[in-house]
């Protein structure tokens, strides 16, 4: 019989509604029935294409025996991180700050009050490696429970007063200047892999906004080895088996140095990142690699992640039926040279070769995950294509990995200003109508009648959880990418009535800090509070770019202080420790530049001479520069506002810090003029 999961809009708490643990979502319902029924509260926490989550469910949530004594015990719990990020964050602080290490599943015992008292994450069916098995984890919670009630209290009471101590130490208002920024430079400079490209070693993840701080800082200050090291390191990625050779996209990271082996699941949020980031590598150096990597990503996001909706799916599991009924990480994407020669015939060992393909292999019994390692020799291009083709015809035979389809709205709005780009660096309309058809849906499905953003839907209805600072800050961003790209205000002005949403109930007024949460939401065992970039921006930094972008599309004062003042932490943690706060940084460098204002008028926007200076105001290189295109005495953006055509031609106005340059008409002077 189906648990109390069975109405979620979460495909992983859908994964468990036929588990025999009489799971409950989180709920105050949940909490008042542990009070109720004397029980702790067993807390498990996952996300649908975590393979770690799969294992554990299979070993004991779909046990007898286990869910048994797990219903009898304890009021059991399931929560999807990515619906509740906020949970997540706050018992993952608690496990981080107990144990030294974190990850998923996690597995947190509470009080009915909701504080932790013991934590732990993957627990196995039977004891090995030197850890507990998960029965015996179970059973010692209970007797603690039973016979050392206080002591259980007093643990749970210390970790809270822990937690309630752990606030950060906001290390001032005022942003980031030339000196910080060159100290976070110098910081990447060294645990930059020069072999490899990356930061770091094993496991290594894309460092997507990262590398947008080192193409923003070569832009504003011509620095060679920043732009070298962003340049590497996407050649390295895209060469290597964390990108797709066959279907484009990228998996979530590395096991590896060298990028040969991904963790296979491919998230929403990496390919959007890295998407916008070969596409303005491309702006930087008109690489022709970075042009098809981003081309190639934006097409997997289409084809493989947009929902019957128009929005885009969370993840693609890395799990698939290997053809034998078992599941299997990476089944769907690897390789023998065996399967290869069954494919192609003759051609099998040309494929070897290009795609690293070896009898031995780079993965699991074998099999090879393909890459473009760099060879002498030239490999005959209509032919590899041909064999991409034919490959590519082959997998899609293969059981396909599984889909998380639920649509969430920030990493929606990280695609929304990936798509919008890509399309129109590109001259792929099909893609800004694929942003502008993602946005529709945001808007129509997860604002409500005040701008508020609900986190989640799925299939088109909406979620319970309430939108969180990324969810905000992450739409705004697509919209005003939106806006610059399409010329139609109404993307600004929904992006201001989220970003009034930030100023009132997500910013401290007396430091200016952000929290992830709003004012009015949920109130768990502390506010949530991170401003480290992590697989994407935090909401904090995410906030800091919106709100600058916002302020120089309009001129509004309390959007532009709030960014400034969010960037006190990138002032203070970028010098530290660069490689996690690299969207901070990246906005930092935009607000050292101006960022610039660029207004295009044309007689219309179809007008082939305006259409020409702002595809050339798209393409400058500017850190953060903001575009508004319109007609004369348009009112849909503000800097259109006495912005005359000159001589009668369409014409661009480009200012920065109060002051503007002389208009032009010639798409040369325009491009001199925001080369960075």
């Amino acid at each position: 019989m189906p648990n109390r999961l069975a109405h979620e809009t979460s495909p992983y708490l859908l994964q468990h509604a036929d588990n025999p643990v009489d799971w409950w979502p989180w709920s105050e319902e949940a909490f008042e029935e542990a009070r109720r029924s004397d029980k702790p509260v067993l807390l498990s926490v996952g996300y649908s294409s975590c393979h770690w989550c799969h294992v554990m469910a299979h070993e004991s949530f779909e046990d007898q025996a286990t869910a048994d004594f797990q219903n009898e015990h304890f009021v059991n719990i399931k929560v999807d991180r990515e619906e509740r990020p906020d949970v997540d964050a706050v018992y993952m602080e608690a496990v981080q700050a107990a144990t030294g290490q974190g990850g998923w599943p996690m597995t947190v015992f509470l009080t009915p009050d909701a504080e932790p008292f013991y934590f732990g994450t993957y627990f196995p069916p039977a004891p090995r490696h030197g850890m507990p098995s998960f029965r015996q984890v179970l059973e010692g919670v209970s007797v603690a429970w039973r016979d050392r009630r206080e002591e259980v209290s007093d643990v749970a009471g210390k970790i809270v007063r822990d937690l309630a101590g752990r606030e950060i130490g906001f290390g001032g208002t005022e942003a980031p200047g030339e000196q910080e920024l060159a100290q976070a430079l110098l910081g990447l400079t060294r645990e930059y892999d020069p072999q490899r490209g990356g930061f770091g070693g094993a496991p290594k993840f894309p460092p997507s906004m990262v590398i947008e701080f080192l193409l923003r800082h070569h832009a504003r200050t011509g620095a060679e080895g920043a732009l070298q090291m962003a340049q590497d390191t996407c050649e390295r990625m895209a060469r290597g088996g964390i990108y797709d050779q066959l279907g484009g996209g990228f998996a979530r990271y590395s096991v590896d140095r060298d990028w040969v082996v991904p963790h296979f699941e491919k998230m929403l949020y990496d390919n959007a990142l890295l998407c916008r980031v070969y596409t303005h590598l491309w702006r930087t150096t008109g690489s022709e690699l970075a042009r098809r990597v981003a081309l190639e990503t934006a097409d997997f996001m289409v084809r493989e992640l947009r929902t019957n909706e128009g929005g885009f799916a969370s993840a693609l599991d890395a799990d698939s039926d290997d053809g034998t009924g078992r599941h299997v990480e990476g089944a769907y994407y690897v390789w023998t040279p065996e399967q290869l020669r069954d494919v192609l015939g003759d051609d099998a060992e040309l494929a070897a070769r290009c795609f690293g393909v070896t009898e031995e292999g780079t993965f699991e019994e074998g099999a090879s995950v393909l890459q473009l390692p760099q060879q002498d020799g030239v490999f005959d291009a209509e032919k590899v294509e041909s064999v991409k083709q034919r490959l590519r015809a082959a997998r899609a035979e293969r059981p396909a990995p599984g889909r998380d389809d639920k649509i969430v709205a920030a990493w929606n709005g990280l695609a929304i200003a990936a798509l919008a780009e890509t399309g129109a660096y590109f001259d792929r309309p099909d893609l800004v109508d694929a942003a502008l058809a993602a946005a529709d849906l945001l808007v129509r499905v997860h604002l409500d009648d005040h701008a508020r953003l609900a986190r989640t839907s799925k299939d088109g209805r909406v979620g319970a959880n309430a939108g969180v600072l990324e969810d905000y800050a992450d739409v705004a961003e697509g919209f005003l990418a939106l806006a610059s790209v399409t010329g139609e205000g109404v993307w600004l002005e929904f992006a201001g009535l989220l970003l009034d949403h930030v100023l009132v109930g997500f910013v401290d007024e007396k430091s200016g800090a952000l929290y992830d949460t709003a004012a009015d939401a949920e109130q768990l065992i502390r506010r949530p509070q991170d401003p480290t970039d992590n697989a994407a921006p935090s909401g904090w930094t995410a906030a800091a770019g919106a709100l600058l972008g916002y302020a120089a599309q309009t001129g509004a004062e309390p959007h532009r202080t709030a960014a400034e003042r969010a960037l006190g932490m990138v002032k203070a943690l970028g010098p530290r420790v660069p490689r996690f706060i690299g969207w901070g940084l990246a906005v930092a460098e935009a607000n050292l530049d101006g960022p610039r204002e660029v207004a295009i008028v044309g007689p219309s926007l179809d007008d082939k001479a305006t259409k020409a200076l702002h595809r050339t105001a798209l393409l400058g290189t500017a850190p953060g520069a903001v575009v508004a295109y319109g007609v004369p005495g348009s009112e849909e953006f503000p800097l259109l506002a006495d912005r005359p055509l000159v001589g009668g031609e369409p014409s661009a106005y480009v200012c920065r810090n109060f002051t503007c340059d002389a208009p032009t008409t010639d798409p040369e002077r325009l491009r001199a003029a925001l080369s960075g």
